[in-house]
This record gives structure tokens, sequence and C-alpha cells, in this order.
């Protein structure tokens, strides 16, 4: 298994970021026991089995029934039709999820007679839909193996649910939080007791009292260098650690960098927890709810050992009996709202909210691989998570709202009614990505019967993207036979397996301005919900807009690795995406890239930029000027006649330097060896000489050239790699055997690099100059004559064929290794790293900075959009602003927060005119319709003059301006077109201040129809 994993790397690509090899590894020797294969279960094993364990056994004796169609996503009718055992109907699918995952089941019955013996051969038992005696039972055999069994019990109640973990007591994890270490420049270190380090970087360290850290590259206390202290947090920006008084004075330069050290966890057993319980608080608007919810539980627990069952649905008397039981547990004030959540909870037990399971099956199935890894830090011990916000404005109801019909849907009605089901089931959705999130929210919206077609309910889906083998680990709609398929259609297809009432319309589009004319306004307006699962801010924030504009409401969500968000933007309710920015990603200064490296990030981005221009940027200028340019001879006579033509001057060096054949290609590959890490590196030393005052300097670290070494691994692979790129962009074959290193070393041989010279060059250190545009730049009379002289012999040698006038630019692919891009990036990284003295990155670590890779684990996505899904409930509900919930959560650590969205502003116009971002003015005119009176119109129905009148970026009306008040006699047919398709324009109009000297009033968009139409389908 584990080599299988080495081999099929792609598979595991975004996880392994995430996890890292020895935690995939240790997952590659473990199996895991799954007991209940219901809702919660079937989520479970999902996201185990994607994650890549060893061997995971699934067990469970129930028999599929019509209930489990809304709640299991791998049962079919036909299962239950023929009453196949659920784990019997679950196992080859939940198999083909992972080819590399050995799945067993299990159909013994598991009592308190049963021999627990046969659970010494797993690593990690999981437990759901499992009498509390008997997960005790289960738990105390577990905790009192050696080593220990790691245990999990889960349970999803309707609007309540639990994870307990106990992993024994002495379980120790490598890296409690999975953050990968910065490295951070000193400004300064005091010789004193204790000695103070002071911070370069303007950034904070983020260290906190009692932690470790190294040093390194320190000059004058050296030492300090290659020692580990421990640290008290003094400032942001400084901290103490031991006494200094005894050592060199600190000269300059130096970092440090924070030591993960390991971290030992204790646990109890879920008997010795249940009176004590430690508890994690996920909404701290109801700090008393976790312990509410464990004594209510164990209420539960103790109902199910007394009746055999759990209570009836809607039935006051098991209430009153629940109600009884939580009396007698004692753990809890019983208070009036306590009462009633008991209550709530009753009605409530025997169905099941889907979305909830999946959240609670991320949660819980993140904390299986912890206890398989030892990596991250486990929950300690129990976590409550309620839904009561869903079924809050649904107590008033009748009992036969929620009473069972027969069908698929009635675990979900158990939890919500009749009404709100029907209200999802006609519901229209638009849901843009069709990724991982995507795939989780098509699950959870096809179990809950969200767009049917019966009801004339729909969910539109768009997604560009083809499906890559990366995608399976985490994308669990998506099979290998699917691999290159689109993912919308695909996803859809695999949708209405799971549900086949489902409408589906599935798109290959992208949602941009481009596409406007398709996703209209007119198809805005039938809508109920737009959905974001997508994996880039811009996307968002345009979808976000098109929303806004149209008044709908909007559920966004994201994951980064462990980490994951929500946010619920509802009209005239909540702030939107765009209300608030991200602050922008920080770039690196070019001078820096340049010139003086510090960090790895530097050397892996300068590489990039390497290829970016080397094999994409110049052969593309290259193409476009040809394209542009009919013929040498004409550019010849151009330039001879002293014309300037942007970019002759490059094209023409590239036109004459243009390698025909494959060992030109590797000459050219040495070439730039040599001039990246030689002379390239000769340059600031010559300009900035090592031992002339303190310009080399932390965080300024000087560079040594490096002699080429063709048997240097690295050197081998940065010639090899550049020469492959180079054949590829100028069209030229090579075969398998010229690759080899006798082959290399023999071209190589008869290369000659010329010696360095120095040359008065500027090396650019200030680090707010951009970076110069190839173009634009200035070239010299010198330059030009060499241009014409290289262009004239390229005439003459009859070498300007068409063939040579084009080039095939490369873009950088990070996940074929076959095209060798990654080798490139890697050895130039790595090369440069080394004349720098920065420690070089492995090739997973610079693939993800290189490739901007977002990690990702199907744990954190299933739970995300489990955490949606319920929210999308409350939006067909049309609930009120208190009961949506965003949240935050990091699994690692772990820690979820759920808190209220955030509250819609409003910007004051006058006493009794105010307005927020839904809000929008509309306008309705004819075809004489005129700038006068728009501006009439819009003070008639709204109360205050217009003194400002503005389209896009066009000024149609400012008082100042000259000729500004002749407009107002002018048709606004005349002054605005709409584009294509519209019926309208949106103006951004103004209003005097009510205090001279004050800047003037905004006001909501204001529509401007061309006739009393509107477009079709769109609604006031």
């Amino acid at each position: 298994m584990a080599d299988s994993m080495d081999i099929d790397d792609s598979l595991y690509s975004r996880q392994r970021y995430v996890l890292g090899d020895s935690a995939m590894q240790k997952m590659a020797r473990s199996a895991v026991f799954l007991s209940g294969i219901g809702a919660l279960g079937v989520e479970i094993a999902k996201n185990i089995v994607l994650a890549g364990v060893k061997a995971v056994t699934l067990h469970d004796c129930k028999r599929c029934e019509v209930w489990d169609l809304g709640t299991n996503f791998f049962i079919r009718e036909e299962d239950v039709h023929s009453q196949k055992k659920r784990v019997e109907a679950v196992h080859s699918r939940v198999a083909e999820l992972n080819p590399y995952v050995q799945v067993s089941v299990s159909t013994d019955v598991l009592d308190e007679n049963t021999d627990l013996s046969f659970l010494k051969r797993y690593q990690c038992v999981v437990l759901t839909e499992t009498k509390l005696s008997l997960q005790k039972r289960i738990d105390h055999f577990c905790h009192s193996q050696q080593p220990p069994i790691k245990f999990i019990g889960c349970d999803v109640f309707g609007i309540c649910s639990r994870v307990f973990c106990d992993f024994g007591e002495a379980f120790e994890v490598s890296d409690p939080t999975g953050e990968e270490p910065k490295e951070l420049f000193i400004q300064n270190i005091s010789q004193e007791n204790p000695g103070v380090v002071t911070c370069m970087d303007s950034r904070t360290h983020g260290l906190q009292t009692g932690q470790s850290v190294c040093f390194k590259e320190i000059n004058g206390m050296t030492e300090l260098n290659g020692t580990t202290h421990q640290v008290t947090v003094l400032s942001p920006y400084s901290f103490a650690i031991g006494d200094t008084s005894s050592f060199q004075p600190y000269a300059h330069a130096g970092i440090f960098r924070l030591v993960k050290m390991p971290k030992t966890f204790t646990f109890e057993t879920m008997e010795q927890q249940l009176s004590d319980p430690r508890l994690l608080t996920p909404d701290f608007s109801k700090p008393e709810a976790p312990l509410q919810l464990h004594t209510i539980m164990l209420a539960l627990d103790a109902f199910l050992e007394q009746h055999a069952r759990l209570p009836n649905i809607g039935c006051l008397q098991d209430a009153e009996l629940l109600l009884k039981c939580t009396e007698e547990i004692t753990l809890i004030d019983m208070v009036t709202s306590c009462c009633e959540l008991v209550r709530s909870v009753s009605r409530c037990a025997r169905g099941c909210l889907s979305p909830l399971a999946a959240v609670v099956g991320g949660i819980a199935s993140q904390e299986v691989l912890k206890a398989l890894t030892g990596k991250f830090s486990p929950l300690q011990q129990w976590f409550y998570l309620d839904a009561i916000e869903v079924i809050q404005p649904l107590q008033s109801l009748p009992a036969e709202e929620f009473a069972p019909r027969g069908d698929r849907y009635d675990a979900l009605r158990a939890c919500i009614g009749e009404s709100l089901c029907l209200k999802l089931h006609t519901f229209q959705v638009f849901m843009v990505g069709c990724g991982a999130i995507g795939c989780e929210m098509l699950k959870n919206m096809a179990l809950m019967g969200v767009g049917l077609s019966r009801c004339s309910g729909e969910i539109c889906i768009t997604d560009p993207d083809l499906i890559e083998k990366s995608n399976l680990n985490r994308q669990f709609l998506f099979r290998p036979q699917h691999i290159r398929k689109p993912k919308s259609t695909t996803a859809a297809a695999a949708s209405l397996e799971i549900n086949p009432e489902l409408q589906i319309d599935a798109h290959l589009n992208k949602v941009c301005p481009a596409t406007e004319d398709m996703y209209s306004d007119a198809f805005f307006s039938r809508l109920n919900l737009v959905v974001t699962a997508l994996d880039n801010v811009e996307a968002r924030r345009y979808v976000d807009s098109r929303s806004v504009s149209n008044q709908k409401a909007l559920l966004d969500s994201g994951t980064m690795g462990t980490k994951g968000h929500t946010e619920i933007i509802v009209p005239y309710l909540t702030e939107s995406y765009n209300s608030h920015r991200d602050p922008p990603e920080e770039e690196i200064p070019f001078c820096t890239l340049k010139s003086f490296p510090a960090v790895i990030e530097h050397t892996i981005q300068w590489a990039r930029d390497k290829f970016e221009s080397a094999f994409s940027h110049k052969p593309s200028i290259y193409n476009m000027f040809w394209q542009t340019h009919s013929s040498a001879q004409e550019v010849l006579r151009r330039m001879m006649a002293g014309e300037s033509m942007e970019g002759s001057f490059q094209v023409i060096k590239l036109l004459s330097r243009r390698p025909t054949q494959w060992e030109h290609c590797l000459a050219l590959a040495r070439l730039k060896f040599d001039k990246y890490f030689k002379r390239k590196v000769l340059e600031p030393l010559y300009s900035f000489p090592l031992f002339s005052g303190l310009f080399w300097q932390s965080p300024k670290r000087p560079p040594s050239p490096i002699e080429f070494e063709l048997s240097d691994p690295l050197h081998f692979s940065f010639v090899v790699s550049s020469a492959r790129l180079f054949a590829g962009i100028y069209n030229i074959p090579h075969s398998e055997e010229q690759l080899s290193y006798e082959a290399v070393s023999s071209v190589l041989a008869e290369v000659e690099v010329p010696e360095y010279k120095p040359a008065e060059k500027h090396i650019e250190t200030d680090e707010t100059v951009k970076k110069p545009d190839q173009l634009q730049m200035t070239v010299s009379s010198e330059e030009e004559r060499q241009a014409i002289s290289q262009l004239q012999k390229a005439i003459s040698s009859s070498s300007v064929t068409p063939e040579r006038l084009r080039m095939t630019p490369t873009f950088f692919e990070k996940d074929d290794d076959s095209n060798v891009h990654m080798d490139f990036v890697a050895s130039a990284s790595a090369l440069r790293a080394h004349m720098y003295a920065i420690e070089a990155a492995d090739r997973l670590q610079t693939k993800r900075i290189a490739g901007k890779i977002i990690p990702a684990i199907a744990t954190s996505t299933a739970a995300v959009a489990g955490l949606v899904s319920l929210e999308l409930i409350k939006v067909a509900g049309g609930y009120g602003f208190e009961l949506f919930k965003n949240c935050f959560f990091n699994l690692a650590i772990p820690v979820m927060v759920l808190t209220e969205t955030a509250q819609v502003k409003r910007t004051q116009i006058r006493d009794d005119i105010s307005f927020s971002i839904w809000d929008r003015w509309t306008i309705f005119g004819h075809e004489d319709f005129t700038l006068s009176d728009f501006m009439n119109a819009v003070k008639e129905e709204y109360g205050i003059e217009p003194t400002m009148v503005v389209h896009g970026v066009k000024m149609l009306y400012v008082p100042v301006m000259p000729g500004h008040n002749k407009r107002l006699k002018l048709t606004m047919h005349k002054l605005i077109k709409p584009s294509a398709g519209r019926k309208y324009v949106d103006l951004t109009v103004s209003f005097a201040p009510e205090v001279d000297g004050d800047e003037d009033l905004p006001s909501p968009p204001v529509r401007y129809y061309f006739s009393r139409e509107r477009e079709s389908g769109e609604t006031a």
C-alpha cells in the first residue's frame, strides 16, 4: 500500500500538503473498524477511504429502508426493494472511492456478549448508531490495550450531534498545529540576563510563551547559532531567552525559527468522562449549550436503553419521559429554555439532518486521521453541535407536519416539516463550481431533495474544468473512468444516481462578464439561491456582485487544508462578500527577487519567473510580432529607415540565437546555467564587494558563484530540463538516448563558455521599484545597429523561413512530471538557494509554492458543505437575521467558531432617506425621456434632487462641467445606450449635502428602463 501511494502521488497531491509524507505512510499501514453505516457512518467511511488508510472494515446489521434514501448517499432504490443489508449495499461503492484501500464488511452481531479480542487487529475503532452501554464497554477494552486502540464514538440524533475521543492515557502528537514554521530575521539581541531578541520583520513573530526557537546565521553572538531556547514573549516584536550576558556582543544578521515540540495528550475513558466531561464550545453565543446537549443526549441514551427505541416523532408523552430522564441526570439546571430544547430534541430524535451528519462526519474523520498519524491536536474529549436554529421557527407547527409519509424524505421531514420540505423541492439554485465543495453540496442537496423536477425546482450548475486524477482524492462523485470528462455533467449524472427525482441543468461556462448574456438578470430573477463552490477570490467577488445586483441570497464557503469558512449572504439582512476585503497578498520586491533573496519562497518565485519569461512570455511576444509584421525584409526596411517598432530588438535577438538542433538546445541550457548561477552572482559582488562597508547585512545575503559540474544531479537536472524546454518552444525533436549522462556530457564538452568580464551595471536596491517592462525599455543606438546587423545576416543566410518565425509557448503545468516543468523550477530554485546559503525546499514544497497550490483534504470539505447546507434550509424558510450562522473552523487544533452574520450597514442620505447595498431605485422612461425628466423623476419618486449623474466611467451630468447644462434637454436614448440585449442601464446618482462644503451624498444604483417593460422574467 505504501509503495502504491509513493508511485501514485498525483492521487494524494493536495492531501500530502496537509498531512505530510510521514503521516501518509502511517495511514497506509493502519486499519480502522467502523460500525454503523447510516447517515453518519457512510460520511466517515467516505472520508477515511479517500484519505488512504490501509484497510477499513464496515460493520452493520441493518437492512435498507426507504428512510435511508434520504440519509445515505450510497444506498439506491433497488437496494431497498431487495431489502439488502446496508453494509452490503454500500460496500462496493465505498471501495471504488480508492483502489488502494482494502474495504471489507462484517455483519456479525456486536453486543454486550461479543468477544472483543477481534478488535486488536485495528488501530482505531469508530462507533456510530451504538448504544451507550456498548460504547462504554468497547471504549474500556480499547483503552486497556497496549498500545491503546484509539476509540471514537459519534452520533447524530435529529438536530443534535456528538463526537467523543479516547486515544489512551498518553497520546503523543508530533505536530500539534500543522502550521509551517516561519523564519524571521533578527534586528538585535541584547547582552544581558535574560537576553532580549528583537525582530527585524514588520510582521509579528506570532510566538507564545513556552514555545522554543532555534537560531542560525548570527554574526557576533555566535554562541546562539544552532541552539534552541524557550521564549518568554515581551511584545509582538520581541521576546526573552536565557542568559546572554556572557556571550560575545551581537553584531548583525541572524534568523530564528519556531521549533515544533512533540506534545502528549491524556485521555480518560468514556465512563470517567460522562459525569465530568471536557467539552469544546463551538458557539459562544450559547456557552451553556454543550453541557445541556451532553445531558440531553445521555437522557436519549437512557431512553433508548429503557424502551429499545428513540422517542416517537411529535409524541408529547415521549417528550415528557425524555424530560424526566434529563432531570434525573442532574448535570445542569433545568431552566425553561432547556426544557424546550429537550422537547425539540425528542420530536426530532428519530429524524436526521443529512447536512449535520456531513459536518460531524468531517470532524470525526479528521479525528480518525489524527489517531492513526499523531499529526494535529486531538479533540479532548467531547464535541457537541446542534442545529436548533433550523427548527426554532417551526415549534408551533402541528404534529402532522412532521409525520412520516413513507418516502425518502421522512428523516428530513421529521426535523423540518412537510411545508419546508416542499419549499426545498421547488427551489431554483444556481451553483458555480463543481469541484470538492461542489460535489459535497450536490450530495447534500440530492439527499434533501432540493430542486425536484416534479415540483418545478432545478439546480443549475456550471464549471468549465475537466476532471484530473488529483481531483479523485476529495471530489467523491468522480471515478478514474471520468478523468478528462467535464466536472459539471459528470457531477450531475452522479447526483441523479443519488436522487433520480432531481432536475439538474449542467453547463460548462465560466461565470464572468463575458457570459452575462447567458447568466443575465432574467436568469438570476428566476433563482431562489446562488451557491459558490469556487477556489479564487475574483470569481467570488463577481458572483457576489451579480447576486447583490439581483437581490439573491448567496452561500459562500472555502477551505485551506484543515481550515474552513462559511459566509451566509441574505438580501436586506447581511453584508455581502464584497463588503469586506482581505488584505492583498504581499508581493516580493523586484530587487529582492533579482539580487537579494533571503528565504526559499524568493528563490522559488525567481525560478517560476524565469520559466514564464523564457518559455511562455518571450515565445508569445515573438509570435505576436511576426503575426503583426508581414516579413523580415519589411521589418529590416523600417528599422533602417529609423522607424521604432515595439519589441523588435528582443524578437531579433531570439531569431538570431534560435537553435536548430538538440545539441544547440543543450549548449543554450549550459550557457543559461553560467548566466544564472555564476555571472549574475558576480555582478552584485562586483558592485558591492563583500568586505567594503556593511552592505551585505541581514536580510541581504551575499551570494557565492557556482562552478558547473555535470556529475552533480542538480546541475544535470537544470541543464537537461532547460534543454528539453528550449527544444519544445523551438519545435526541435530529441530522443531518449540523447538525454543520457554520456550523451549530454559529450555535447557539453564542446561548449565554449565565455569568461566573465565585469560591466558597469546598475544593481537595483530600492524595494519600491517595480519590474521593468522589457518591451518599453530604451534601446541604445549600438543595440539598434547590432539588431539590424543580426537581421541582415539572418535574411542573407536564407534562415528566415516561415517555420523559424513561429515558436510554441509553454504554459506552466505542475502536475505532469513528464513535461519537466517542475524539474526546471525545482533545480533552478535549489541552485539559487545554494548560492545564497538558503535552506532548499523539497520537491513537494517547491511544487506547492510554485504552483500556488491550496492544500485540501476531504474532511474539511465535507464539513463546510454540511454547514452551508444547514443555512440553505434557513434561506428556504425565510428565517430572520439572528438565526443565520457564519463559521470558521480549523480541524487541526481543533476549533470551530459559529458567529452571527454581519448585519448590513445603511447609508443615511437625509433623516428619512437611507439605503443599503441591497437597495436599488428604479425609474421608467420612454423614447422622448430627457435627462432633465430623469432627474425630476428621481426627485418626485424618492424625495431628493440629483446633483450628478454618472454611467460607468462616463459623466452624464456634472453642473460645473462646461456644456453639461445643455445635456439636460437631450434624451436618455441619445446620451446612453444599454449593452446588447439589455432594456436598462444602472446609473450612479449623487445629491447635494445638507451642509455646504461637505462631500456629495451617494445613492443606491438607479436602474433606468428605456420603456415601461422590464426584461423578460425580471421581477421588481
